[in-house]
């Protein structure tokens, strides 16, 4: 029963958290498209990860974001958590017709932590800290905290076959308020909330499908999200 109070009170805060204004039209729904992989060097603690992700805000052809990103893994022995130490490449544009992009460069350490519950509840906690170059901005830095929750439907694991139920949420604070130009951002950045199912093509690589809610200060909009997860080793 844990789980479920935590993920309503997640839902909840993201709908009180709602703010509808902005020339960004809030009812056309956007769609991401993303590609996760990692892999492990072998009889190493060491490893990489990335992704590679191409955001939309309609279905396709406007793009919101380009990233590209990876990042040099370490595993402490006898340990499931994972530490990472990786580089962002961000492409973004601007709603609409407009054909304008700032360009990001991202510095980020971040720590994943697994946990089960029961049989069936896999969660793994992530937090991420972010050093941020933004074009035509001052420096900036980022926190981000996600909690997420896959469980397995017609099995007790996520091995080949599996389908599952996946849920996410994660919140995202500003370090810095003042951004240059005489201009600010809030301490609240956004949040997104996410629910979705999956399917385990094999031990190594799931296919999910869903649907996230993403809430800024100004706007909150719908995306629909595929992505692959993939297990090189």
């Amino acid at each position: 029963m844990k789980i479920w109070m935590i993920i309503w009170l997640i839902v909840t805060f993201n709908l009180l958290s709602f703010k509808a204004y902005s020339q960004i039209n809030e009812d056309k729904t956007g769609a991401w498209y993303m590609y996760f992989w990692n892999t492990n060097i072998e009889q190493s603690s060491f490893g990489f990860q990335g992704d590679f992700q191409h955001r939309n805000w309609n279905i396709i052809g406007d793009l919101e974001q380009l990233l590209l990103r990876g990042g040099l893994t370490f595993s402490p022995s006898e340990s499931d958590i994972k530490f990472t130490l990786g580089y962002a490449h961000v492409v973004s544009g601007e709603y609409g017709s407009g054909k304008e992009t700032k360009i990001e460069n991202r510095i980020y350490q971040e720590s994943l932590i697994p946990q089960k519950i029961g049989g069936r509840f896999y969660l793994v906690h992530r937090f991420r800290f972010e050093q941020r170059f933004v074009e035509s901005q001052y420096f900036r830095t980022r926190w981000r905290y996600n909690i997420f929750i896959n469980v397995p439907l017609n099995k007790t694991d996520l091995k080949k076959g599996a389908i599952y139920f996946s849920f996410y949420n994660e919140l995202f604070i500003n370090g810095e308020r003042n951004i240059g130009n005489k201009n600010s951002v809030e301490i609240f950045d956004r949040n997104r909330t996410y629910g979705g199912f999956g399917y385990s093509i094999s031990d190594n690589l799931k296919l999910q499908l869903g649907y996230m809610i993403q809430t800024t200060d100004n706007w909150s909009k719908g995306q629909i999200q595929c992505s692959f997860h993939h297990e090189l080793n």
